[in-house]
């Protein structure tokens, strides 16, 4: 019998959940995406440090700001990415601008010309961007300039029919997260059954197909196998390399969880307008939580990321 991951891949679009350019390869990803962790991680591995050289060069030569060496560093590692995946790439607009729908569009449109710049057309890249209000409006605008993006920070069904009402490409619902708050106020124990990210990703998934909702769903975050496995038909999941392994080691029978066609039990057509989002928003407390922690961490990372590069541009000058 064929490998779980194998399994999955007949149903489910697989994306590697990491910029280690070792492990896509080993893997054989669809797709693959990043952020400021992930490149963090990556621009400290021996496939990582060209990189980063010459990012800093570049920026020793134009006079460019730090912030514009590290959104190079981030593109560079996208560039190299897609030449590993047949699909697309995710990059992250900064965090630190999560609140800011102008900045996140400026920044989104620079790094899309960047990439361009190095004959990587549009349609291979997904803009990331934290799903405030402020960024599902920076989505919205970006559709219409052709560029595709990827709401990342998903927790709630709220965030999930303002993101895909804006026109969104792909929504990222983060399993392992909501999981690991509702452990930690005393949930559980739970299953892959009742594993409450789990239930979140069915239910964005089951509205979305009740509502002929175009937006793609790519379930992420993941803790265990468990997870992925309860989620097996959903139109992507995006999947940590230790967590590939251990799918692709395992020959049991994996079946199809998740069927476009059931689609009973989905509430009815919502509208959500800014009042409405943040309503909702705030009513939720996993979600409201869950989406500042998350802006923090990823600022965290970003910031570190920042600092690394001025500590090897410093040592370079």
């Amino acid at each position: 019998m064929p490998s779980k991951l194998e399994q999955l891949r007949s149903m489910t679009t697989v994306v590697a959940d990491t910029g280690d350019m070792e492990s896509i390869g080993a893997f054989r990803p669809t797709d693959c995406t990043t952020n400021p962790t992930l490149v963090l991680k990556a621009a400290q591995t021996p496939a990582g440090a060209p990189l980063v050289a010459e990012a800093i060069a570049w920026g020793a030569k134009t006079g460019a700001s730090l912030g514009r060496v590290t959104d190079r560093l981030a593109v560079s590692f996208g560039a190299e990415l897609c030449k590993l995946v047949p699909g697309r790439v995710s990059t992250e607009v900064d965090a630190d601008l999560s609140f800011d729908t102008s900045a996140m569009v400026g920044k989104a449109r620079a790094l899309i010309a960047d990439y361009e710049s190095r004959g990587v057309g549009r349609e291979r890249v997904l803009i990331k961007l934290a799903s405030t209000w402020e960024g599902v409006r920076a989505a919205e605008i970006l559709r219409g300039d052709g560029v595709d993006c990827n709401m990342t920070l998903i927790f709630s069904l709220a965030q999930a029919v303002a993101a895909a009402d804006a026109g969104a490409f792909l929504i990222s619902p983060f399993v392992g997260r909501i999981l690991d708050w509702h452990v930690r106020n005393g949930g559980g124990p739970y299953v892959a059954e009742t594993d409450p990210g789990v239930l979140s990703v069915r239910s964005i998934y089951e509205y979305y197909k009740a509502h002929g909702v175009k937006t793609v769903v790519m379930g992420a975050s993941f803790r265990n196998t468990g997870e992925i496995e309860a989620l097996a038909g959903c139109d992507r999941l995006t999947i940590a390399p230790q967590l590939l392994d251990a799918l692709s080691r395992d020959e049991g029978h994996l079946p199809r969880r998740l069927d476009p066609a059931a689609r009973a039990g989905a509430p009815e057509r919502l509208v959500i307008d800014e009042k409405t989002f943040r309503f909702l928003l705030n009513e939720d407390a996993m979600a409201t939580e869950k989406l500042a922690e998350g802006i923090r961490l990823f600022t965290k990372d970003l910031r570190a990321l920042r600092d690394m590069v001025s500590q090897r541009r410093g040592e370079a000058a």
